[in-house]
């Protein structure tokens, strides 16, 4: 193929190691030892093999495999450097820790990650590597503080539904094997000492944030702390739901385009200052202003909380390679540099592959770089104005067009929501972000040394409020258009083949597999709503009333039916029509189907083998489960939630718990 004649290849090697992952990732077990030696043995035979024979066809595809095996390997490397035991059973007692790293916490409250967990008094040990807390109202702490707390740990939850965000796998990752919150005193018995590069810089952004909060209020100082300095905590749960129904929620999270504009504007003003001095037209002004531009990009980066703000670490390293680019003369915007970005990352923080975040930013990257990649006409300089205004309008339009489609797939799985006039939105915003809230907010930033950074952040306030204006507005005009079914999980893998395609191929035929997958997935990607939900953690049992669903155990407002209400887009009524409900349980009966939610196991003989599905919280005889389906506290500690769908024609339930294995890593084992 003439892709691989051009070493197209090397754009696949990150596909290769997302395989990898999602291979690992996605075991019904965890491998055992012999599995990763025999693998990397094959593997790498296969490839001194192909170096021997000199064949640079084999040797090309014997890398590919080497990435993809790669891939399978870098999580149980990862966890063994980073990773930690998972607490299994909440702890009560005091505490001495240190504190790690400090996280903005609703309403103000600040949240910690704390490591060297030491008990004192009758507090038993706990095994985990790091832990984050919750800190009371008013209490301030900073990197490097030694504390003493009266803390209650708990386990980290698992999903809240089956396919939904994994916290105890993402916490795995970074060493955090608990949560907790302090419920008696609390003390910094120990405040750190000495210069401390990450006190520092948590410093400094709290000083910003808290002169962006008085001299701003409300909503709009919260998003402008957000744009600055990364802390998206005080964003009101209204203004997101807003901003998502009207393609906007991108712009209060400090990623490509904040980055872009902050160090875009300082390369094309320190280049357009030094080209204007006679004396310095010998010197190399577009390398100088290059590595201007990348300097003010890391600095951004550090206040948007470094490396720990993943999309804005992506963003800095994607300019890092278009400067470098620069500074080397060769070509900036090609799909060798996101591979190559894209690499980096996933070797620094494999976990993060599987987090949406990711996803939307790589899909976003690799559907810009490959529409810029095709050809097409040029502009000619000598347009007129209004030609060249409606050309830079028509510009942002498409872009937020193809970064919308490209990025489409992976919203609609996570998110369930998609902006359908998300490129209006966004052709009537970027220009305030662009040209009033970004320049306005580093200018602001620099003038507070001096005092002078109330105008500024008069100014940013007045386009972020002229921002939140568009987004009411397309949101409006959107109402009743953003919902979507739900997708079934092999989709992902359907769209990242045909983003690997997409990004293979230089020609117009890499729009084919987008088309085809896209076809695929609206024909057969769609999965049904399920007819039961059951809570591992609280008494909630949601089954199917109607064309809605209704509670016949729990309450609504908790946070697990909340959850599934937003999920599945499904208001939960607060009791099922079909529910009999005595001292002993309760029966639900539907036309299809009739379910027993056991409370005292006197129920148990009366139930058992009646009904087309038992649920219990207290353990079940075993004749029970050889009676028919039984869902029993066994099956809730170690599958967490569990969704089921009524297949009419075998005459039971399809059971999907939400943690379909127990022996992994980052499972905590009860």
């Amino acid at each position: 193929m003439d892709a691989i004649d051009k070493r197209r290849l090397f754009v696949l090697l990150p596909f290769g190691l997302i395989v990898g992952l999602a291979l690992y990732a996605n075991l019904p077990a965890e491998p055992p030892l012999q599995v990763f030696a025999a693998g990397s043995l094959v593997v790498g035979l296969a490839l001194i093999l192909c170096l021997w024979t000199r064949s640079l066809a084999t040797t090309r595809w014997a890398v590919q495999a080497l990435f993809i095996w790669a891939g399978f390997c870098l999580l149980p490397l990862h966890g063994l450097a980073f990773g930690t035991s998972m607490l299994a059973f909440p702890a009560y007692g005091t505490y001495e820790a240190i504190v790690d790293e400090v996280l903005p916490g609703d309403d103000g409250a600040q949240r910690a990650i704390v490591s060297s967990l030491t008990p004192e008094g009758e507090a038993r040990p706990v095994p985990v590597r790091r832990a984050r807390i919750l800190l009371p109202d008013g209490e301030r702490v900073e990197p490097g503080d030694h504390l003493r707390a009266d803390l209650r740990l708990a386990p980290i939850p698992g999903p809240v539904l089956p396919g939904a965000h994994d916290a105890q796998f993402h916490s795995y990752f970074i060493g955090v094997g608990a949560y907790g919150s302090v419920i008696g005193t609390f003390e910094r018995i120990d405040p750190a000492e000495g210069f401390n590069l990450g006190r520092a810089i948590q410093a400094l952004r709290d000083v910003i944030g808290n002169r962006i909060a008085t001299v701003l209020s409300g909503d709009t100082a919260a998003i402008a702390k957000a744009m600055v300095v990364g802390d998206q905590s005080a964003i009101s749960d209204e203004t997101r739901e807003l901003m998502a129904a009207a393609g906007l929620a991108h712009i209060y999270s400090i990623s490509g385009l904040h980055l872009s504009i902050v160090a875009g504007g300082v390369f094309w003003l320190v280049r357009m200052v030094l080209a204007s001095v006679p004396v310095l037209v010998a010197w190399p002004t577009k390398k100088i202003a290059a590595v201007t531009g990348l300097v003010a990009a890391f600095l951004y980066l550090l206040l948007a909380g470094g490396i720990d703000n993943v999309p804005a670490f992506r963003s800095t390293l994607m300019l890092a390679l278009i400067f470098g680019a620069v500074l080397a003369g060769r070509q900036a915007l090609t799909m060798r540099n996101v591979a190559i970005a894209a690499i980096v990352i996933v070797l620094i923080d494999p976990a993060s592959v599987f987090r949406p975040s990711f996803q939307l930013s790589f899909a976003a990257v690799v559907g810009l770089i490959g529409i810029y990649e095709l050809p097409r006409l040029q502009a000619t300089s000598e347009a007129e104005y209004l030609h060249r205004v409606a050309r830079v309008v028509a510009v942002t339009a498409w872009t937020s067009f193809v970064a919308g489609l490209a990025t489409l797939l992976f919203s609609a799985y996570h998110f369930q929501q998609t902006a359908p006039l998300g490129v209006l939105g966004n052709v009537l915003a970027l220009p305030f972000v662009g040209l009033v809230i970004m320049p306005a907010g580093v200018v602001s930033v620099l003038a507070m040394p001096l005092g002078l950074d109330a105008p500024f952040l008069h100014a940013m306030g007045w386009g972020i409020d002229r921002m939140v204006d568009v987004a009411e507005l397309v949101a409006g005009w959107s109402a009743g258009w953003t919902g979507n079914p739900l997708l079934a999980g092999w989709t992902l893998a359907a769209g990242l083949m045909a983003l690997a395609w997409f990004a293979f191929i230089e020609n117009h035929w890499r729009l084919a597999a987008p088309a085809i997958a896209a076809g695929v997935i609206l024909l057969f990607g769609f999965t049904a709503r399920p007819d039961i939900l059951i809570a591992d953690t609280t008494q909630a049992v949601a089954v199917r009333d109607g064309d809605g669903m209704a509670l016949a155990s729990g309450r609504t407002g908790s946070f697990a039916v909340d959850v599934w209400s937003e999920h599945f887009q499904t208001e939960i009524e607060v009791a099922h029509s079909g529910a009999r409900c005595d001292s002993i349980g309760c029966v639900v009966t539907t036309p299809d189907y009739s379910v027993a939610l056991v409370r005292n196991a006197a129920a148990f003989a009366e139930d058992c083998g009646r009904h087309d599905l038992v649920v219990a919280r207290i353990y079940p005889p075993q004749h029970c489960f050889a009676d028919g389906q039984v869902i029993g506290a066994a099956e809730l500690a170690s599958g967490g939630v569990h969704a089921l769908t009524w297949d009419e024609r075998a005459g039971r339930f399809d059971i999907r718990p939400a943690m379909e294995s127990v022996s992994r890593p980052w499972r905590a084992a009860r």
